[in-house]
């Protein structure tokens, strides 16, 4: 579709890029300084859970059903958050380690362990290149995505291939294609419910078809990261099929390996971890990371049950938390309408829970509309962030992160954003006819 400004006379555009500069300049001239690069919960969203600190205290009984908290031991982590932890990835709590505050990091070293000393009998990720004439161990990637997944398999080395991203999920004909064809891919990263940046929820057919479809690697896992299962908007959220269920069907529950945390529950960075896997890999996984940890922070884990003793104490809480980011996403949508609807200068994703919304922009706009947003005030996760390397291939896609400023910040740096967009529209559609 045609911007609206390609579709203006000469004169017309000239007129455009003329007003469209002045306010350019006299945006400029107001100093702002609003942040948007990151999905940061509110201060006031982290105020809500400040009631947890006082929970556990100097007189407080510090056993969890016999487990003594305050000393070392119980690896696997205290019996109430491994319950906790079940709930939300949709297992039984024996197939769950709850550790430190970091998902991403325990999402580091399973794919460490992969790659290091192999899975389920296989050899390692590590010795693959050796075996096959040097070709590259390799990764799928849902793009639009998450930028620090694709760092995770990067530094090791690992060849990461982005795949598209429809409504539904990763675009299931590619993926099986490429699985079937390439016994060197041996994962895909999936954030399945809610998506990071898109906020889309994968489909039924989508879960089925990753956890059921052939692939050469023996070893192929999904590093499934439902790090949104909870994160709801409005009472009726999407609903995400149980993955490990769909994988017992279809006999292949090695296969996936779950993640979860508290981190944009209670406090970021110190909220509680969690990984989920069949019999199997949780004991591989397990015996991996003891050799490193004797316990994870199990006063931490004591605190949480305590403040969150289920899941419907979670979803309790992520109410509170909704009534913070709901106006903030609905203000995205209305200013975004408001100031594209007939251009066809843009189009967004309208999620109904999560932290993000995807944005994008005519092609080859994206870096030039982050540039002149900074110099305007305004900061946006780096164009092409949400692809491997950063290589946006048309370079369209920004990631917006409505939820840390307030409503009022928020509008206004989205008013800056829509300016940008349109300035640049304006001068592509002039360097067109250059």
């Amino acid at each position: 579709m045609q911007t609206i400004y390609q579709k203006m006379s000469d004169a017309e555009l000239s007129a455009a890029l003329e007003d469209l500069n002045a306010r350019v300049a006299e945006v400029k001239a107001r100093g702002l300084k609003l942040d948007m690069a990151r999905g940061k919960p509110s201060p006031e969203q982290v105020n809500i859970s400040r009631s947890m600190l006082d929970l556990v205290r100097a007189d407080s009984d510090l056993t969890d059903d016999g487990v003594d908290c305050s000393n070392y031991g119980c690896f696997e982590g205290i019996p109430s958050a491994r319950k906790l932890a079940g709930e939300f990835l949709g297992v039984a709590p024996e197939q769950t380690l709850v550790l430190g505050s970091s998902s991403l990091l325990i999402e580091h070293d399973t794919v460490a362990m992969c790659w290091l000393k192999g899975t389920c009998g296989n050899a390692p990720w590590s010795e693959y290149a050796a075996a096959h004439n040097g070709e590259r161990v390799k990764f799928l990637c849902p793009s639009p995505g998450y930028d620090r997944h694709f760092g995770i398999t990067a530094d090791l080395g690992i060849e990461n291939i982005p795949v598209p991203m429809t409504a539904d999920g990763p675009d299931m004909d590619e993926v099986e294609r490429l699985v079937a064809a390439d016994a060197g891919i041996k994962g895909i990263w999936c954030v399945p419910k809610y998506s990071n940046p898109t906020g889309d929820t994968y489909s039924d057919e989508t879960v089925r078809r990753l956890v059921s479809m052939p692939t050469a690697a023996p070893d192929f896992r999904i590093f499934w990261d439902n790090a949104y299962c909870v994160h709801d908007l409005y009472d009726e959220g999407d609903e995400l099929l149980n993955v490990f269920a769909a994988a017992r069907e279809a006999g292949i529950e090695d296969r996936v390996i779950a993640f979860a945390s508290t981190s944009k529950i209670t406090f970021p960075g110190a909220g509680v971890g969690f990984v989920a896997a069949s019999p199997v890999v949780i004991k591989e996984i397990a015996s991996h990371l003891k050799a490193g940890l004797i316990s994870a922070d199990k006063m931490n884990q004591l605190r949480h049950v305590r403040f969150l003793p289920n899941i419907e104490a979670v979803r309790e809480h992520m109410r509170k938390h909704a009534e913070f980011l709901r106006p903030r996403f609905e203000c995205v949508d209305a200013k975004l309408h408001e100031g594209f609807d007939g251009t066809g200068c843009a189009t967004w994703t309208s999620p109904r829970g999560g932290y993000f919304v995807s944005f994008d922009g005519p092609e080859g706009s994206a870096k030039r509309v982050g540039a002149l947003c900074r110099e305007l005030g305004v900061t946006l996760t780096p164009a092409g962030a949400t692809w491997p390397g950063g290589d946006d291939p048309r370079d369209t896609n920004i990631r917006i992160a409505p939820s840390y400023p307030s409503v009022e910040d928020l509008s206004a740096a989205l008013d800056v954003l829509v300016l940008a967009v349109k300035l640049v529209s304006a001068e592509l559609a002039h360097e067109e006819r250059a």
